[in-house]
């Protein structure tokens, strides 16, 4: 399966290093609090950062994750109604040996740019 994608804020990310585990399920709503993890396909990760995380003045990390190497399900469902379209969600938390990449996302996130280090 193709390698999906989870932009992370800096906090969440330093405590799934400590911990072992990412457990955000998108922004302000830990997987505590979800069914899932959202995540999404390499075409759609830039959109999401440009629609969730336009005034966040930080940097983001886009987490690589490897769905072959998950112990919880992927399942793609439909996350925008209007459109139709489906997108990957993570059923259960993300381990660090699933993160086959991180890349540091600069702002500004609101803007059109898919730019990574």
């Amino acid at each position: 399966m193709d390698s999906i994608y989870h932009l992370a804020e800096p906090e969440h990310w330093s405590r799934a290093q400590q911990s072992g585990v990412y457990e955000q399920s998108t922004r302000g709503v830990p997987l505590a609090d979800a069914e899932f993890i959202h995540a999404s396909s390499e075409a759609q990760w830039p959109l999401t950062r440009q629609r969730f995380y336009a005034d966040v003045e930080t940097d983001l990390f886009l987490l690589v994750i490897d769905p072959d190497r998950l112990s919880a399900p992927v399942v793609w469902e439909v996350g925008d109604p209007v459109t139709g379209e489906r997108f990957p969600h993570i059923y259960g938390p993300v381990e660090m040996s699933a993160v086959v990449e991180v890349h540091t996302v600069p702002p500004p996130h609101g803007t059109g740019g898919a730019s990574t280090d």
